[in-house]
């Protein structure tokens, strides 16, 4: 998450404000699976998908931290995607991991699909606070305004109830699925190494960390995608995998509109869209893309460049260009040319890591680890950060620090840079002398946390803020999953290329001591952002050059070390043998109830005279070559109105004989719905559909059709539609 200069400016003014009142065919068919007899041992497996597109439009996404980046419209709808693995004749040892299509997990939606799933019943009284892993895919370009804290409100103007009941809501019905889905099956996994879809954008903070513990690794970022398979025991077809790889979900650029998934929505959807009608997959196959040690990767793999006409790359160390300034420093995807608010780079993104994972499942049959061993355990306790204290492995006692924010923060990353005259590698004097006294407005830092954050300067002081309300966290979940010897570490941060690595090694070597894993040998992975959003953890290398994720790390140098004592002190708990938990910890606060909002909600649609709800104003041409893109203007009503969560706005419908077929939906990449407000006084909008065609499409006659549903000034919001006169395509 990047701070945009709109960002800085509203939270100076909170400042005073405190102070004043104190598709398949794209890609080719892929070979059927083989059968083979089955190796490892049984498991419950279950998985299932639903909706979780919140409001496309007039509310600010989650991610850039950008006030200007305010949702126009609909790319490809948003998912929660649910895993459940189970003992078999244990009811009460399983666990769902949940990767939703959000900028990262939160306190309020965790919150939220607890209570919900509790609200279905008995039947799922095994689910619960230790057993659920709420995790995102860091998307940039999904709605925002459903965090429980302050700070990420500011640019979405507080806490909206209708984008954060769609993540829930999905959220719920996607772990309702998979529990309904549930069966006897097989799990195994294997790795693939997957080139051009990430490189390290803090290059210069990596290379702070040990040459001998560098030498070990052939790459500055990991290129290993994991894939976990779920295969039923009855005639060992597919119903889904699960991957973990580390890319940031920025390929889409800050001045997009559009709502999507970004590059791992994208890879979820061709891997969904390959196996359809693959005799080795079952219908409502099931396809996660979680994030891994992301903190410090980026899909914008061309490297880092000045868009000041210089043509020249922007500086190592601090990331900036030739005026000192780091705003003209921006990341180039592998499709940058192209110039499409990185709509291509992003699904070339995507598409390297669905083609490597495609490719590492064909293989699976023989190459592929079979997860063993009967024992389904997890633990989840929260802890608070402030001060923690607890020694090295070398007996010396540290301790984390409240919350806070250093100023490179506010220089934001070449994925989206920040404000005014921050760097990253920022010293925090004497550059930023305006900000020194707005920090100091919104909190002047003890002389304790002055020391315990060093070398830190803090800007925001934001764990010690709690007007109106706790504006970062300082209480964050601990979470492990396990399942045989396949180990999940579940993180509310963003961990650097070398923080994962360390917290994965440092697992993997505490389970083979405890024998936790019998004699195989535990494998671990590191999934993420999840549970409460508490920005990222670096190695205290990294943090002591204060690049933009060592200043985003909250709790000081030592929070990578904490992070991974936490873990490993409640280990034991994933035992074969063990029954109990560790204590469950001191309660975040919940801030859903007392969160301020100063969003208006849909006050009224209205048509120009003469003309009507769905009507077509803007016709297609009769006919275009494959490779065009098709445009249907249409009068729209906003969509605020009706999610049509498990719907759509926007369809293309193929002539069938004497009946029209649908073609594409909102959840096809190539269909794009844009909503915009030709009069805000009346009400009026209009609704442009556009289908970007391509060589996959079949030649045939079609027509646009549109949905929607419009509030009048009195009386109820009522749907209706809208459809394009025919074309064809050739």
């Amino acid at each position: 998450m990047t701070l945009s200069t709109v960002t800085l400016v509203l939270v100076a003014l909170l400042a005073f404000a405190q102070l004043a009142v104190a598709s398949p065919s794209r890609f080719g068919t892929r070979g059927d699976h083989k059968q083979r007899a089955a190796k490892g041992d049984k498991y419950l497996i279950g998985v299932g998908k639903a909706d979780i597109t919140g409001p496309v439009v007039e509310i600010n996404f989650g991610g850039y931290a950008s006030t200007d980046q305010v949702g126009t419209g609909l790319r490809q709808r948003l998912y929660s995607r649910a895993f459940i693995i189970g003992e078999v004749g244990n009811p009460k040892n399983r666990f769902v991991y949940l990767v939703l299509d959000t900028q990262s997990g939160d306190t309020a939606l965790r919150n939220g699909i607890l209570e919900g799933v509790a609200a279905l019943g008995s039947a799922y009284s095994a689910y619960g606070k230790s057993n659920i892993a709420v995790t995102g895919t860091h998307s940039h370009s999904g709605p925002g305004a459903w965090f429980n804290y302050l700070l990420p409100q500011v640019t979405s103007l507080g806490f909206n109830k209708q984008s954060y009941q769609a993540v829930v809501d999905g959220a719920v019905l996607s772990i309702k699925r998979a529990h309904e889905s549930l069966q006897e099956g097989y799990l195994d996994f294997g790795t693939t190494k997957i080139t051009g879809a990430n490189i390290n954008r803090s290059l210069y903070a990596y290379l702070a960390n040990p040459a001998a513990e560098r030498a070990q690794y052939a790459d500055d970022v990991d290129k290993e995608l994991t894939l976990l398979r779920f295969q039923r025991a009855s005639d060992l077809k597919s119903i889904g995998v699960l991957t973990w790889f580390p890319t940031h979900g920025t390929s889409m650029l800050g001045n997009n509109t559009h709502v999507s998934g970004d590059n791992k929505g994208v890879a979820a959807y061709l891997f969904e869209q390959s196996v359809k009608g693959s005799s080795g997959a079952t219908d409502g196959f099931v396809a996660g893309f979680s994030q891994a040690n992301v903190g410090d990767t980026t899909p914008n793999v061309l490297g880092a460049y000045c868009d000041d006409g210089s043509g020249q790359m922007c500086t190592l160390e601090t990331s900036v260009c030739g005026d000192g300034k780091s705003q003209s420093c921006h990341g180039r995807g592998p499709l940058f040319q192209k110039l499409d608010l990185g709509v291509s780079s992003c699904f070339e993104i995507g598409q390297r890591q669905f083609a490597g994972a495609r490719s590492l499942y064909d293989s699976l049959d023989s190459t592929s680890t079979p997860v063993v061993g009967s024992t389904i355990r997890s633990f989840h306790y929260f802890q608070d950060m402030q001060y923690y204290k607890f020694p090295l492995s070398n007996g010396t006692v540290v301790q984390t620090c409240p919350a806070a924010l250093g100023y490179s923060f506010a220089a934001g990353t070449s994925d989206g840079p920040g404000a005014f005259d921050f760097t990253q590698g920022d010293s925090g004097a004497p550059n930023n002398p305006l900000w020194q006294v707005v920090s100091g407005l919104l909190r002047v830092p003890s002389a304790a946390q002055t020391a315990c954050q060093q070398p830190k300067p803090v800007l925001l002081d934001v764990g010690e803020m709690s007007a109106p309300y706790a504006w970062s966290p300082n209480i964050v979940d601990v979470q492990t999953l396990r399942v045989g010897q396949f180990l999940i570490i579940v993180s509310p941060t963003e961990a650097s290329t070398m923080a994962g690595r360390r917290w994965r090694d440092a697992v993997k070597s505490a389970a083979t001591s405890l024998s936790l894993t019998g004699s195989a040998s535990p494998y671990v992975v590191i999934g993420g952002p999840a549970n409460t959003y508490a920005h990222y953890v670096v190695t205290p290398e990294e943090y002591t050059i204060q690049r933009y994720e060592g200043a985003s790390t909250l709790y000081g140098m030592w929070t990578l070390p904490a992070f991974i004592n936490l873990t490993l002190q409640a280990l034991p708990h994933l035992a074969p043998g063990a029954t109990s938990s560790p204590a469950s910890g001191p309660s975040p606060p919940d801030n859903r109830k007392n969160s301020l909002s100063f969003q208006t909600g849909v006050v009224v649609d209205g048509t120009p005279i003469g003309q009507s709800f769905g009507q077509c104003t803007g016709q297609p041409k009769a006919q275009y070559a494959r490779g065009a893109v098709v445009n249907a203007t249409f009068v729209g009503a906003n969509p605020r109105n009706n999610l049509r969560l498990e719907g759509t706005f926007a369809a293309v419908e193929r002539k069938d004989g004497g009946a029209w077929k649908r073609a594409k939906d909102d959840e096809d990449w190539s269909l794009v719905y844009t909503w915009t407000r030709t009069n805000f006084v009346l009400g009026y909008s209009s609704v442009t559909i556009g289908w970007e065609t391509g060589a996959e499409d079949v030649a045939g006659t079609y027509r646009i059709k549109y949905y929607g549903d419009a509030k009048p000034l009195i009386g109820s919001i009522k749907p209706f539609e809208g459809t394009s006169g025919e074309f064809s395509l050739v």
